[in-house]
């Protein structure tokens, strides 16, 4: 599956982070996850994953400092990680997860197990060839929200394992270009701007799918002005317009009625189109040998107190 701009946002972060604390990460492909909700061989989960892993490598990730690893392909490969699973499992009940994720009795016995998967990456002994057997290194979290009910119930069983609690930065819920309250699908290729989108493709997308905040004639627009609590164009430069200033400036110009809603879908094509290029072309670099080595269990470089 493509990944969309709105994957973006956590690596972007991540990336910073990493660059300034000079840190080691850990990024979980969560194919299992895949393959268990959605109608899809093995194969293919893991498939998607290599995918996925050269949009990741593309945002510039240290090689020297990062394990990307696959649930479907990791778990056989360390003991340590499995058996934080189990431990996990043994300490979450069914009445617990239910309660969290609203499992039903007609749901497949993996889907009940795997929050306890995604969970062990966030306890450093997990990762033995990084951390060696300490117990002791805390872990962030950069996510989306609606990846928070995973790491409340991983937060909640922590010390009751003996293991200190994860901590999380959320990034805020980014819309579907139809706005706000709808949800970007894969399925729907106009309820999102995907990374393998051409810059016309994303011109297209934003002139004639994203909500917009405006009135229904300039006269009212000039007149009212537009709402840009609504307008998706709007909310997507919160994300991407690095200039603080003038994204300021912006709000107040389409408030007040002197900017239309064209000229703020103008804005946006012309943050989205070099930054999805720009991307394309550093993904365009990375080969299957780099994915193979960001993927390889490994010592990574990094001196721990």
């Amino acid at each position: 599956e493509a990944m969309h701009v709105g994957h973006l946002i956590p690596f972007i972060f991540t990336k910073w982070l990493q660059d300034v604390f000079n840190v080691p990460l850990v990024v979980q492909m969560s194919d299992d996850e895949k393959y268990l909700w959605k109608d899809l061989t093995l194969e293919q989960a893991y498939g998607y994953t290599l995918e996925n892993a050269k949009d990741i490598i593309a945002c510039g990730f240290d090689i020297n400092k990062t394990f990307i690893f696959s649930d479907l392909e990791y778990m056989g490969m360390s003991p340590g990680f499995y058996k934080n699973v189990v431990k996990i499992q043994k300490h979450v009940t069914f009445n617990q997860v239910k309660g969290i994720f609203g499992f039903t009795d007609s749901d497949c016995i993996g889907k009940i197990s795997f929050p306890a998967v995604q969970a062990a990456p966030s306890f450093s002994n997990s990762f033995p060839q990084i951390f060696r057997d300490r117990t002791d290194i805390q872990c962030l979290i950069p996510c989306a929200i609606d990846q928070d009910p995973y790491f409340r119930m991983t937060r909640d069983v922590a010390p009751r394992i003996g293991y200190p609690k994860p901590a999380l930065l959320h990034s805020t819920f980014f819309p579907a270009l139809q706005g706000a309250q709808t949800k970007m699908s894969a399925s729907d290729p106009n309820s999102s701007i995907f990374l393998t989108d051409s810059a016309k493709q994303i011109k297209t997308k934003v002139n004639k799918h994203a909500f917009s905040g405006g009135r229904d004639t300039v006269e009212e627009h000039r007149q009212f002005g537009g709402n840009c609590d609504v307008d998706v164009s709007f909310m997507y430069l919160t994300f991407f317009l690095e200039d603080d200033d003038r994204l300021e400036q912006i709000r107040k110009d389409y408030t007040s009625g002197a900017m239309l809603t064209g000229e703020l879908k103008k804005t946006l094509i012309d943050v989205l189109q070099p930054l999805i290029a720009e991307h394309q072309a550093r993904r365009k670099e990375v080969t299957d040998e780099m994915v193979k080595e960001f993927m390889t269990p490994r010592p990574l470089s990094f001196h721990f107190q």
